[in-house]
């Protein structure tokens, strides 16, 4: 994967406040860590961070340059992201050397088609794996061409890249070929799912009575609370 050069700029604000300052100005915040080093704490530019991860995936390499001379390589290690807008709140940045060796998440892809009449269940859809620092693939991938149900796609079938080695047991499963169920099965469910809807409903319609229990007809005046004399 080439690296992503990206500029940086030192953050000085700290805590909710300062990151919500720091979005608002359309930038994210981040820190870079790693080899030792003290924390720094940056902003990089949201449109062009973001621009980079739609592209390069979780894993980008980045050659960040921070106004204040840093230059560095770095790697996500961790993004969060705001589920509504879809946007970045916050980066935490690994530092790295060319030559380096890191474990990280990458994504697996299944290839091909399994056998007809069968489904797909996915058990990992990442593996850890160790790499070099610069050549960290973006993601990795394993065939399911003409898979029989019972067949199981594991972590040693998984095609790896020069240079890159598994970081789990070879034996993890990535995914799993099941038959299919036939339109008989799944006609048989269906009264089951009906007998639990139908019971969903009635005790909802009994929690309903229960609320309206002693609340006046639709129409009729609600009695009066008792008078008393001084």
């Amino acid at each position: 994967m080439s690296e992503v050069k990206i500029s940086a700029e030192p953050r000085t604000e700290f805590g909710k406040g300062g990151a919500r300052r720091t979005r608002r100005a359309g930038k994210v915040p981040a820190v870079l860590y790693g080899h030792g080093e003290k924390p720094k704490h940056i902003a990089l530019p949201a449109r062009d961070f973001a621009a980079a991860i739609r592209k390069g995936g979780a894993n980008q390499l980045f050659a960040i340059e921070v106004s204040d001379g840093t230059q560095v390589l770095a790697l996500p290690k961790a993004i969060q992201r705001d589920p509504i807008k879809d946007t970045f709140e916050h980066v935490d940045l690994l530092l790295v050397r060319r030559g380096e060796k890191v474990t990280v998440e990458v994504p697996v892809q299944l290839t091909g088609e399994a056998a007809k009449d069968t489904l797909i269940v996915h058990d990992h859809d990442t593996l850890s794996v160790t790499a070099d620092a610069t050549k960290v693939p973006d993601h990795l991938e394993a065939s399911i061409e003409g898979a029989e149900p019972g067949t199981t796609i594991t972590a040693a079938d998984v095609e790896l890249p020069s240079g890159v080695e598994l970081a789990i047991d070879e034996e993890t499963a990535v995914a799993s070929v099941t038959a299919a169920p036939t339109a008989e099965q799944l006609e048989a469910t269906l009264p089951e799912v009906e007998v639990a809807e139908s019971e969903a409903e009635a005790e909802v319609g009994e929690e309903t009575a229960e609320g309206e229990e002693g609340t006046p007809a639709e129409g009729e005046p609600a009695a009066e609370e008792p008078k008393t004399e001084a």
